[in-house]
């Protein structure tokens, strides 16, 4: 969630959705995403709507935040009518949700539930960083009814972790994963960033290593991107560090399909990989298959029905908006079919399960041609007409989506 608003329509205040929307309501996987806007402190690279102060205004501070979000529920479901829509997945993200009381957040999903109600065997995740946890909290969470968690690691070496402003210590995250094993959790990820400045093939290797004897079921890997304003930006700009190279970057990524795959873990989407089909995530699904959900929180993307609308980005604002029971939307788009079908090729084509080739427009039948021979998709998935990424189409998938879409 870039801290940076994109422009659109005016959003009404009474959150009212255009019947193109609300077309089909309920039909659609529906998921629930929550955002947490706090931190302790701000990572370097990171370009998240975040704040580290405790305090930002009325409804606006940790204290409050729970309640301000539990208005957005309601106000959720006042604006979705009566359609019956039960909750598939639900993420709590951030910033760091962990840093409110487990039974604020617990306060949050309940009132989810109340309102939508959650479908039997829902996911519901919150990420955490591995410092904001201990064996009581994740009990708490777990007894709340998140079911799965989601930590940062992001390295496994303490001087990359260093560049990168983390503040847990290399071996915290392993020890938070066992934790919420113990706590019960059926499902948990670990998130990993490679190409930081610095970082050699060995302390990416050591990290893998490290995150696959914690024993999760899942595994997200990113490459670092460099965002405009950030403190990492500021560094590589002052010649401080270099800038990531695209060509490590890909070195990483093979280093990293190989080592999990060796133990155990399938590729599902370009930078996740799970051990079974149980313990890829859900949520993240429901967004890159064209689901229904509402993003509760400020500067929190919410998405029905091909419209598309973004709150308020700073959490006092927020929080006005809500207590005079009014949209806390800042601006809306009402995406046309051919905006709706440019993004459901650049989302499913990354995944593993593929892109149809009937959908694909007769004007980039060559492109598409032309991937298949320089080995970018798999012969035999092509056969039976959909477009799978082989292991270098995933390393050029971002180049292949713009060929296709020209």
């Amino acid at each position: 969630m870039p801290s940076t608003l994109p422009d659109g329509d005016p959003a009404p205040t009474s959150g009212e959705l255009p019947e193109s929307a609300l077309s089909g309501l309920g039909e659609r996987p529906f998921g629930f995403y929550v955002h947490v806007p706090f931190c302790v402190t701000r990572c370097g690279y990171c370009d998240f709507n975040t704040y580290t102060a405790a305090e930002l205004g009325p409804g606006a501070s940790h204290r409050d935040y729970a309640d301000t979000a539990v208005e957005e529920v309601r106000f959720a479901r006042r604006v979705l009518g009566d359609a019956e829509l039960p909750v598939e997945t639900v993420f709590f993200g951030g910033g760091t949700p962990t840093l409110l009381p487990p039974e604020d957040l617990a306060r949050i999903l309940a009132a989810i539930d109340s309102e939508f109600g959650l479908r039997p065997g829902a996911e519901v995740t919150t990420e955490a960083n591995p410092e904001s946890v201990d064996p009581s909290s994740l009990e708490k969470l777990r007894h709340g009814g998140f079911n799965r968690i989601s930590f940062g690691m992001q390295s496994a070496r303490e001087h990359v972790l260093q560049v990168l402003d983390r503040r847990h210590t290399p071996g915290r995250a392993a020890a938070a994963v066992r934790e919420a094993r113990e706590a019960g959790f059926e499902h948990v990820n670990l998130d990993l960033i490679y190409s930081t400045p610095g970082e050699s093939d060995d302390d990416w290797r050591a990290s893998l290593a490290a995150a696959i004897e914690a024993r999760p079921d899942h595994v997200s890997a990113y490459s670092l991107i460099v965002e405009e304003g950030t403190r990492l930006a500021a560094r590589i700009r002052r010649g401080e560090l270099p800038m990531p190279d695209d060509d490590v970057a890909a070195d990483r990524y093979l280093i990293a399909d190989q080592m999990l795959a060796e133990a155990g873990f399938r590729w599902y989407e370009v930078s996740n990989w799970a051990t079974s089909d149980e313990a890829r995530c859900r949520h993240n699904l429901l967004y890159w298959t064209g689901g229904d959900w509402w993003a509760a929180g400020p500067g929190a993307h919410s998405h029905v029905g091909g419209t598309r609308w973004w709150n308020v980005k700073h959490p006092a604002a927020y929080a006005q908006r809500l207590a005079a029971h009014t949209s806390p939307a800042h601006a809306r788009e009402v995406l046309d079919d051919e905006a709706r079908a440019a993004e459901r090729l650049m989302l499913e084509l990354r995944l593993a399960s593929g892109y149809p080739l009937a959908e694909v427009a007769p004007g980039a039948r060559t492109v598409v041609a032309g991937a298949l021979a320089r080995g970018l998709l798999e012969p035999e998935p092509f056969k039976l007409g959909l477009m799978v990424l082989t292991q270098r189409g995933r390393l050029l998938a971002d180049a292949l989506i713009r060929d296709l879409l020209v």
